[in-house]
């Protein structure tokens, strides 16, 4: 036993010598190991990447390639120079750091699918899923909305006198039960999974989501995460199994691929909480730190509240509700800001062969087979002061131009920059579900704040910190809470 351990020892210590041995060539980019062999920066990228990667930035500049638990990722911070990236799908393979991901989070292995043909067919549905979106019963002729019905029968948020909570936990909750009742059934139909046991699972799988990604779970947090896991499946079961499961078009049409794939019956159910986490994972984030954003911003709040008055006077026989709430520069402007300041995922791709990668200033860079590397537009251009002025403040009429019409003119180093806000990713794995996402967004606060007055407990409160141990997984949480109250606008 004791010479299996020694040799153990000794495997790994040469495994950190010759890991440790790496060094930068002269066409390569500043190399940065960290001081702890094997492990490099891996700690203080996971704790907050933003400050981090800010830290790199200010060492080295605009690219620089890091040691990362044995795996070496070459960061790129320049705008200008994301396409060399984005548009490459020769030398750079997106699929396999996500099907790494998709194995650790989602325990998924998918041998035969084919991507390609499942973005095909979510583009496809995406029109209908918006028509749909939040809406019960015919979606042209119908007002009543999905969150609405929801509360009601519940008595939760709506329809009381007065009443104080806070906004994360309903945001979720409402936005993610009446988008799972949109597109994977529930018990407003046949499959009489309720959306709230959906919703309580999710919120304690997604509170282990990083460390998953991470490999970091501590023995109490991985049976947590299985068991959760095996729950939220169990609870998926049904969805898109036929007309009668009561799940949108576009679920049923995505299980009957899986099965023309040869995938069986646990995998699909594996796949189906993917899917929820893609669609819903976002969301609710999105909605919270808009509506924090108005609350805590009483000019955004009142020139919002005018351009939804403005739509809720129009004739709803001539113009329905989804058509009116297309035209909303206001509001747009108000969320993409919000986008700006929340959204934070990395793009991520595996060198599968060397590359030289120029930059938009000239230079070029030689990057190495089996190394990876990293966009993260939420430093670059989301808050950079040069691109954006004040970049930690929320203007809501930052896309804007003066007319009211929609600005898109953003420059750095005086070149008029492609990427200027990239919550959404860019290019071929750009997010398919964009305008879905957008969509559920706008109709959830418009419906919000129709039928709510909201104000905050504390007038003067801010917005709560943000958790750093998000940055890179999609729309950032926060580390605390906003405080208000609210009472119904008029009944119904």
């Amino acid at each position: 036993m004791i010479w299996t351990i020694l040799l153990l020892v000794q495997g790994m210590l040469l495994l950190f010598v010759l890991v440790s041995k790496r060094s930068r060539s002269e066409k390569e980019p500043p190399l940065d190991k960290g001081v702890i062999p094997w492990l490099g920066h891996a700690l203080e990228f996971g704790r907050d990447a933003a400050k981090f990667l800010n830290r790199m930035k200010v060492k080295h500049g605009d690219i620089f390639t890091v040691r990362v638990a044995g795996r070496y990722v070459t960061v790129l911070l320049d705008p200008s120079s994301y396409d060399a990236v984005i548009e490459d799908s020769v030398s750079l393979d997106f699929t396999r750091y996500a099907q790494v991901l998709m194995d650790r989070i989602f325990s998924l292995r998918i041998p035969h699918h084919n991507p390609a043909v499942e973005k095909a067919l979510t583009k496809q549905y995406v029109p209908i899923l918006i028509t749909h979106s939040f809406l019960c019963g015919q979606p042209k002729n119908s007002c009543t909305c999905t969150l609405i019905r929801l509360t009601a029968t519940r008595n939760q948020m709506f329809f009381s006198t007065c009443h104080s909570t806070t906004t994360y936990s309903p945001s979720l909750s409402l936005s993610l039960r009446a988008g799972y009742l949109t597109l994977f059934g529930g018990e407003l139909n046949n499959n009489r999974t309720d959306p709230t046991n959906v919703y309580e699972e999710y919120r304690k799988f997604d509170n282990l989501l990083t460390k998953m990604a991470r490999t970091t779970l501590k023995p109490e947090e991985k049976r947590t995460a299985q068991s959760v896991r095996g729950r939220l499946w169990e609870l998926l079961a049904p969805a898109g199994l036929g007309e009668g499961s009561g799940s949108s078009p576009w679920l049923r049409d995505y299980r009957h691929l899986l099965q023309e794939e040869g995938v069986d019956e646990e995998t699909q159910r594996r796949a189906l909480l993917l899917q929820l986490w893609a669609t819903q994972g976002n969301v609710g984030p999105a909605a919270f730190w808009l509506l924090g954003f108005l609350l805590t911003n009483p000019e955004a709040m009142r020139a919002v509240r005018r351009e939804f008055s403005s739509i809720s006077e129009q004739d709803s026989a001539q113009c329905p509700l989804l058509d009116r709430l297309q035209h909303t520069p206001v509001f747009d402007s108000a969320l993409e800001e919000t986008l700006r300041l929340s959204a934070a995922p990395f793009i991520t791709r595996e060198v599968v062969q060397e590359k030289t990668l120029q930059m938009a200033n000239g230079h070029k860079y030689q990057l190495r087979r089996g190394d990876r590397v990293c966009l993260f537009p939420f430093i670059s251009p989301q808050m950079d002061p040069e691109i954006h002025q004040e970049p930690q403040r929320f203007k809501y009429e930052r896309f804007l131009n003066q007319d009211g019409s929609v600005k898109n003119d953003f420059f750095k180093g005086g070149r008029r920059l492609k990427y200027y806000t990239m919550p959404w990713g860019a290019g071929t794995n750009g997010c398919v579900g964009k305008r879905f996402a957008i969509s559920s967004i706008r109709q959830f606060v418009y419906l919000v704040l129709s039928h709510l007055e909201l104000e905050l407990c504390d007038s003067e409160a801010q917005m709560p910190e943000v958790n750093t141990s998000r940055f890179g997984f999609g729309m950032l949480q926060p580390e605390g809470d906003l405080a208000i109250r609210y009472k119904p606008r008029h009944s119904h």
